[in-house]
């Protein structure tokens, strides 16, 4: 389900989910068009990258997050994983992709207005432009309750708050998902040397698929430094998202030398 791009992050745009539908299809579709929400996703990267030297928080950034948490939503579904966040607001399952494919596209707009705290600066943001997008959809009633469950995502997907829904908890997980070298190559170009950029250097892939009763996220990487990337990034995603049960994670150094500190890592 996944390709190379030209940044070396994997990821693919066009897959095919296992659980395909027309408001789904609809809704992506649309945002690819909205000039405002496109808009964002290009200006959202100047705080992080240009001002801050950080990683990629822009486009292809929201692009990859968006294709792996709809990636690992069709897996956890296909595991008989029952979701929550549509089905206790009275919605349908047809909106749980929706959500996950929503909160995913908005959920680092707050770095317009700075890195620092941005997940609560995406709230008021991520909220103008649903009761923009939303109608073309949804029905008042409908439109309120999924874009409460939106924001509960886009607010979660940072470490400090708890996801309550498992739609929250996948695009908790997928944001810590986009970690290849792809990602940090304009800071490291620009000569950053910080654990973010050097960690992300190190991870050549990341491939999600189902193994007996767990989604299995594999993450090649040619040093030890990617080990940061798995253990405090993606583990502090991982941890309260809702997902502890469903999800084991599989890291393999595929250095070939004998200076190896690090072999593999399952978490």
């Amino acid at each position: 389900m996944t390709r190379s791009d030209t940044d070396g992050r994997n990821y693919d745009p066009n897959a095919a989910h296992a659980f395909p539908d027309e408001r789904l299809n609809d809704v992506l579709e649309t945002v690819t068009d909205d000039e405002e929400i496109q808009a964002y996703l290009e200006a959202q990267n100047v705080n992080p990258v240009t001002r801050k030297g950080y990683n990629d928080h822009g486009a292809k950034h929201v692009e990859i997050v968006r294709d792996r948490a709809l990636c690992l939503y069709d897996l956890l579904k296909e595991q008989g994983v029952e979701f929550n966040g549509a089905s206790e607001q009275g919605l349908d399952e047809r909106d749980e992709p929706v959500i996950v494919a929503l909160a995913a596209t908005l959920h680092d707009i707050g770095h317009v207005v700075h890195r620092d705290d941005h997940p609560y600066y995406s709230i008021p943001l991520a909220a103008d432009v649903l009761e923009r997008f939303l109608p073309s959809f949804y029905e008042t009633p409908d439109r309120v309750r999924l874009t409460g469950e939106i924001l509960h995502a886009i607010l979660c997907h940072h470490t400090e708050e708890e996801p309550l829904t498992l739609e929250a908890g996948v695009v908790r997980v997928a944001d810590a998902l986009d970690m290849e070298r792809g990602r940090s190559r304009i800071p490291y170009e620009r000569g950053g040397r910080g654990i973010n950029t050097l960690s992300s250097q190190a991870i050549e892939g990341v491939t999600l698929t189902n193994e007996g009763d767990r989604v299995v996220v594999e993450i090649e990487m040619t040093d030890a430094a990617g080990v940061y990337q798995v253990d405090e990034l993606l583990t502090a995603k991982l941890r309260e998202s809702g997902l502890e049960s469903h999800v084991r994670v599989v890291a393999i150094n595929t250095h070939d030398g004998d200076d190896r500190l690090v072999e593999r890592i399952e978490l």
